[in-house]
């Protein structure tokens, strides 16, 4: 088998919590993640926006920057990257069955991700990163990224309610998990207006842990103000401002930490930031984001009430069935403006079904071709959002330029 059949094989493809099999792992490969610097990121919504502001900020800052994140949109390599190169094939194929292998022969039993993960630490320590953001899988207490022991800063991004089956019910046993990776005496960072800020206090005031509060950065048509200067910002949405916040914190922990970031790397680096799928335009048209909860469509929904108001909108929309599809559909019903709400019934496992959708939301279309709805005239304006697995499937065989004639 290939890496990724290795991946999706029914043995593999599962999530199963928990330290002990990412632990022996690493052991045997003679713990590469121990000789790393990692910022470790946590969170319910924003991780993977925060990822990229650090990555571009400290890749400009000219640090061999490592970073480590999930899902993709299009192939596995996307998840381990060095200054936003991806893993090449040849390594990705190499490492995976290297780990496989040793899977097999201590009889460990790891998951799909725990593989990810441990391929992850041997490229970054191979390759000889100078730092590497490390992005949670699904919590933090026992997710296997959790396996690293003293982080240079362990950032929490805004926390909802979402996979509760795991998780817990509330946002205060969530925050707990999610806190689960602030280790005893490590810089801790996190918002004073997230949902679960008591809990994440307490849990980092308990280890000793170095506390940094910060507060969201007004972002405001494309531009914030750090000092007094006004500097272009290149993520859409004025919830980016958490996101730029708590990476900013981060910057300055890592200047008292060895590291050299000036002003004017992070001006650089702001303005060409880039996330691919949340509040993309891919054309003039033709908005893409992957609101896969309900605190995502929230933030789709207000950036389309502050920018679209009493416009045309088409809704393109898919997800899976374990998600709060129907909290996120009534965000996308509550925006201001003329619009109609399709469903995209794509081909993946546990994908939600229209026929199980139309039980509850029987006001709803479905649709066979997102590609050919994008140019419908009588609409100023598609939305296609929900899953990100749901975009990698329609994007994949689409580059810019293609995208752009649609």
């Amino acid at each position: 088998m290939n890496a990724a059949e290795i991946l999706t094989s029914s043995e593999k493809f599962h999530i199963e919590l928990g330290l002990k099999r990412i632990s022996k792992i690493v052991e045997l490969l003679n713990n590469p993640q121990k000789n790393l610097k990692i910022i470790h990121v946590a969170g319910s919504n924003g991780k993977g926006s925060t990822c990229a502001i650090l990555e571009e900020i400290l890749t400009k800052a000219g640090y061999k920057t490592g970073k480590f994140t999930s899902p993709h949109l299009f192939s596995y390599n996307e998840r381990i990257t060095i200054n936003k190169q991806q893993i090449s094939d040849f390594d990705f194929e190499r490492l995976i069955k290297e780990i496989n292998s040793l899977d097999k022969k201590f009889n460990i039993e790891l998951t799909e991700f725990e593989i990810l993960t441990a391929a992850g630490f041997l490229y970054f320590n191979e390759k000889a990163c100078d730092i590497v953001i490390l992005e949670t899988g699904l919590g933090g207490r026992l997710d296997s990224t959790n396996v690293i022991e003293n982080p240079l800063a362990s950032i929490i991004t805004s926390i909802s309610l979402e996979h509760k089956e795991r998780l817990g019910n509330t946002i205060e046993e969530i925050s707990k998990e999610k806190a689960g990776i602030i280790k005893k005496g490590c810089p801790a960072v996190f918002l004073k207006k997230n949902k679960g800020y008591k809990t994440l206090y307490n849990e980092a005031d308990k280890k000793e842990g170095i506390i940094f509060e910060t507060e969201a950065i007004p972002v405001k048509g494309g531009y914030i103000l750090i000092n007094g200067e006004k500097i272009k910002f290149n993520l859409n949405g004025t919830h980016q401002g958490e996101n730029l916040a708590l990476a900013l914190k981060a910057v300055e922990i890592l200047n008292t930490k060895g590291f050299k970031i000036d002003q004017k790397t992070l001006k650089e680096a702001l303005c060409t930031v880039q996330w691919k799928f949340r509040l993309e335009f891919i054309n003039k048209k033709t908005l893409v984001d992957a609101c896969h909860n309900p605190d995502g469509a929230r933030v789709l929904t207000d950036f389309l009430n502050g920018n679209f108001k009493d416009k045309k909108i088409k809704f393109i929309f898919g997800c899976l069935k374990n998600k709060d599809y129907k909290e996120v559909l009534r965000y996308l019903k509550s925006v201001n403006a003329q619009k109609k709400i399709c469903f995209y019934e794509f081909n993946y496992p546990n994908a939600l079904k229209y026929n199980d959708l139309i039980k509850t939301e029987n006001d709803i279309e479905k649709i066979t071709n997102p590609l050919l709805e994008m140019n419908d005239k009588n609409f100023d304006l598609t939305v296609i959002c929900g899953s990100i697995y749901m975009l990698g499937l329609i994007f994949k065989n689409f580059d810019r330029s293609a995208l752009d004639e649609i």
